[in-house]
């Protein structure tokens, strides 16, 4: 029996209640989950084992990797950037960044890069860990980088490169020219107390890092039927377009998350580390525009503007997904927040998600460290949110 820990609000008990259905029925060993509504925390828990081969409970303040979840604190910091002037949504990335422009990229505007529409999910060019702390060459080989698609034709999940093409464009649009990792720390932790790094810093012991795991079989199994089959089958394909997204920069396997060098590079698509309560936490500032948060009420309202125009297959994923400014949105068969369709976030490979629901003034986490096999919907996390929001009402 895994021992659960924190706190819930009243009238919340619902989201206990699967919490502790997620460790005795669905497969979880470690997890933390945290809602935060109007500035304040309704709930805050966790439970498990953070390091299964030591026996190592998972303590208030434990972190763990999210993966894409990642995503969504890159875009409110270039959020942040837009709330500045220093950025359009629609201008072109070769405006700010002049060599962007080879291959044909030259008419790319910020708001199709960010939607997964500039056909740049693949990077050919094979980077290798020192590449990704050398950041003018690395920003050679992106800038170099030829689009597989007409921009703004379709979008296919730009699992890990959009996160890079994003770092580049802070560094050369951020007046001190600092990182995505960099702005994360000093404009929006330090103000708002967070534990969550893009970029995981020496200072930070290893051991404060929830060790992951796969689920087993039976886990595995049960997570089968919501996963499309030509995902599936991409997904076992080194070759295929969606594996070749995920497999460059070839860190190391996902279980492998907690090496140092694996999480000190800045990766702001896919390698962010942190507790839920703080992914909660940021995203309930978004939700009720805290003036903690960097980015004003105008570029709040933007993020949050429904999409109108209907979802389509994503190339990638083989989904109807829906993207915009660098966050995921509510579309049938993977919704989530309010019926205003005004929620932004993003879910990670393996369970995790994080997202802002600014008509119930809500922010809401999860993240666990035995793996899922799902980009999105994990039945763990589906159950949670379902939860969270029949305790609403």
């Amino acid at each position: 029996m895994a021992r659960i820990c924190g706190e819930v609000d009243e009238g919340f008990g619902k989201v206990a209640d699967e919490f502790r259905r997620n460790f005795d029925r669905r497969g979880d060993v470690g997890a933390a989950v945290a809602v935060h509504r109007d500035g304040r925390p309704v709930v805050d828990l966790w439970g498990g084992l953070r390091d299964t081969g030591r026996r190592l409970a998972w303590q208030r303040d434990t972190m763990v990797p999210v993966f894409s979840t990642t995503k969504g604190v890159s875009a409110l910091v270039m959020a942040s950037l837009r709330s500045k002037g220093l950025l359009d949504w629609d201008e072109r990335v070769a405006y700010y960044w002049p060599e962007f422009a080879a291959a044909g990229k030259q008419d790319v505007t910020l708001r199709q890069l960010f939607a997964h529409e500039a056909g740049l999910a693949v990077i050919d060019t094979r980077l290798r860990l020192r590449m990704l702390g050398d950041l003018d060459t690395l920003a050679d080989v992106l800038a170099a980088q030829a689009p597989a698609w007409e921009p703004g034709s379709g979008h296919g999940y730009h699992a890990v490169s959009l996160g890079l093409y994003q770092n580049e464009l802070a560094r050369r649009i951020d007046p001190q020219g600092r990182t995505i990792g960099r702005i994360l720390a000093e404009d929006f932790a330090a103000p708002l107390g967070l534990s969550l790094y893009i970029g995981l810093p020496d200072s930070v012991d290893l051991d404060e890092v929830a060790v992951l795991g796969r689920l087993g079989l039976r886990g595995t199994l049960r997570q089968v039927p919501g996963m499309p089959w030509g995902l599936a089958r991409q997904a076992s394909n080194r070759r295929s377009p969606f594996a070749r997204s995920l497999a460059n920069p070839a860190l190391a396997k996902a279980e492998r998350f907690t090496q140092r060098h694996v999480l000190s590079p800045e990766l702001p698509s896919s390698n962010g580390v942190g507790t839920p309560r703080s992914i909660a936490a940021l995203y309930g500032a978004a939700a009720t525009a805290s003036p903690k948060l960097p980015v004003d009420e105008v570029t709040l309202q933007e993020l949050a503007e429904p999409v109108t125009t209907p979802p389509v297959a994503d190339l990638l994923l083989l989904a109807r997904r829906v993207f915009a400014l660098g966050f995921s949105r509510p579309v049938p068969g993977h919704w989530f927040g309010s019926p205003a369709a005004r929620a932004y976030g993003t879910p990670g490979l393996g369970g995790s998600f994080g997202f802002a629901d600014p008509d119930a003034r809500l922010g809401y986490a999860y993240a666990p460290n035995r793996l899922g096999i799902r980009l999105s919907d994990d039945p763990r996390e589906t159950a949670l949110r379902r939860a969270v929001y029949a305790s609403l009402g």
